[in-house]
């Protein structure tokens, strides 16, 4: 745009105009004007005497207005709010100065062996049965020989925190003495003033039951824990760029393992050079607690068992044994299963489903086994009931030709049945010798498993050689007819 159109537009002159274009000004503003006070020849000493003023006792310090009568003294003839605008300037500018001070400055810090531990969360990613999987990883670093341990989840929910934490000390052969965390919510329920906590119940007991203590950071204050802040940044290089891909969970976590411990080898300790993490870790470990039995880490809820003997968790379905429907139960939620308790008693057990994708209804997880007492009384569900989909296919095979004559889907609910009362690969195996037949039925299955369950004949004794006959008997059937001919 021409200057001319820029003049007329702003109503400011061409002058104007090319000075701001030359000096590279987007928004001009007028300079900040310094108007002339009276205090100007008085700023020296009255810096002078606040700076002497902070230093003093609370209870020692002159008050503004005695500063403001000692200026008056020497020839002030200003207002006290000026002075009192003056030392409240001086004050912010020393807050920002401690401030900038304190970030640019830090205490080296130095641990006893076994005395402390380090922990954080991290996401990463890794490609996971041909899936690139978002993963929550729990870092873990001795404070004293900086060994480490990462585990991968797919969540930081408590029984996932309470997995790293058996896993870690297993991998570091020992319990240190203190843990020390961020205030994550599955530890701290409530951050108080200065270091109060309102410290999570169960994360309380974790703690109990391996009997170190746990000392959480202030708020914000990532340098407290230091090593492990490091330490997810390095291993985001070290690790996951160049992290193959895996089956499983497992095999992701059972590789990590391995390279942890073999960077432990190759790395050397920050502080001495000449020796690596593993030489500080093997003098380490002689100072660190036993590891106990591992700590019950479950999370538990109070479910009802619907009509159709299923629970929900986390948008996915497990089925219940038909005795429990429209009864309440207890679902207790560890990082790879799912255990639900009735009268004290495990009823049921599920591999955990995870869902990524909440926008669905999530999956059912059927056990047929649970269905058994319900067919029983209704053995036409049998045909189409979704939870004996997931039948062993010599079961399938012998179902598709019980249901072909009258009476077969009891005859099949029959079959099944039997894996109450007696072992299931058993049960297998004598469909699968019943199967051979032409017209297979219950009652052929039923030989087979007996005869499956006869305990084996015993081999033939030899008698000692002491009590080998010498003079061993003939055979002679003339006898008995000797004897009917004798007269009684």
């Amino acid at each position: 745009m021409p200057i001319r159109e820029i003049s007329r537009r702003t109503g400011l002159s061409r002058n104007t105009v090319r000075k701001y274009l030359a000096s590279g000004v987007v928004e001009p503003r007028y300079p900040k004007r310094k108007s002339p006070s009276k205090l100007d020849d008085y700023e020296l000493t009255l810096t002078s005497w606040l700076f002497r003023e902070s230093r003093r006792h609370r209870k020692q310090r002159k008050t503004l207005k005695q500063l403001h009568s000692d200026l008056m003294q020497l020839g002030y003839t200003g207002s006290y709010d000026r002075v009192a605008a003056f030392a409240r300037h001086w004050r912010q500018e020393q807050q920002e100065a401690q401030r900038t001070a304190a970030k640019n400055t830090f205490v080296p810090l130095a641990f006893a062996p076994g005395e402390a531990f380090q922990f954080d969360w991290s996401e990463d990613y890794a490609v996971i049965n041909g899936v690139n999987t978002k993963l929550q990883i729990a870092h873990f670093r001795l404070c004293h020989s900086r060994a480490f341990f990462l585990r991968a989840y797919l969540t930081q929910s408590h029984e996932m925190l309470f997995d790293a934490h058996y896993h870690a000390f297993q991998a570091f052969g020992g319990v240190p003495e203190r843990g020390i965390y961020d205030n994550m919510k599955t530890a701290v329920d409530k951050v108080g003033r200065g270091k109060a906590r309102t410290v999570n119940q169960r994360f309380q007991a974790m703690v109990s039951h391996y009997l170190f203590e746990a000392e959480f950071c202030n708020p914000a204050a990532g340098w407290e824990k230091g090593q492990v802040e490091k330490q997810v940044r390095d291993m985001r290089h070290r690790l996951w760029q160049d992290a193959p891909a895996f089956a499983s969970l497992a095999a992701l976590n059972a590789w990590l393992r391995q390279r942890c411990v073999d960077l432990w080898q190759e790395l050397p300790h920050p502080q001495d050079k000449r020796r690596t993490l593993d030489d500080y870790w093997q003098a380490e470990r002689d100072c660190l607690m036993d590891v106990p039995a591992a700590f019950d880490g479950f999370i538990e809820f109070n479910k009802r068992v619907t009509s159709t003997c299923l629970i929900s968790h986390e948008h996915n379905r497990y089925s219940v044994p038909a005795s429990f429907a429209n009864r309440p139960v207890s679902l207790r939620v560890y990082p790879d299963r799912l255990v639900i308790v009735a009268e004290a008693n495990v009823v049921a057990t599920h591999e955990r489903v995870f869902s990524r994708d909440h926008s669905v209804s999530g999956k059912t997880i059927y056990d047929w086994r649970h269905y058994l007492s319900v067919v029983q009384r209704k053995p036409g569900a049998l045909r189409n009931g979704a939870p004996f989909a997931e039948l062993p296919e010599s079961f399938r095979q012998l179902q598709a030709r019980l249901l072909k004559y009258p009476g077969g889907d009891r005859e099949m609910v029959d079959v099944l049945a039997l894996v109450l009362l007696h072992d299931e690969q058993l049960v297998e195996q004598a469909v699968t010798e019943a199967l051979r037949v032409e017209q297979p039925s219950k009652q052929h299955v039923l030989n087979c498993l007996s005869r499956i369950g006869d305990p084996p004949k015993p081999k033939p004794s030899l008698p000692p050689p002491a009590l080998k006959l010498v003079t061993e008997p003939l055979a002679d059937t003339d006898r008995y007819d000797r004897l009917r001919r004798q007269k009684p």
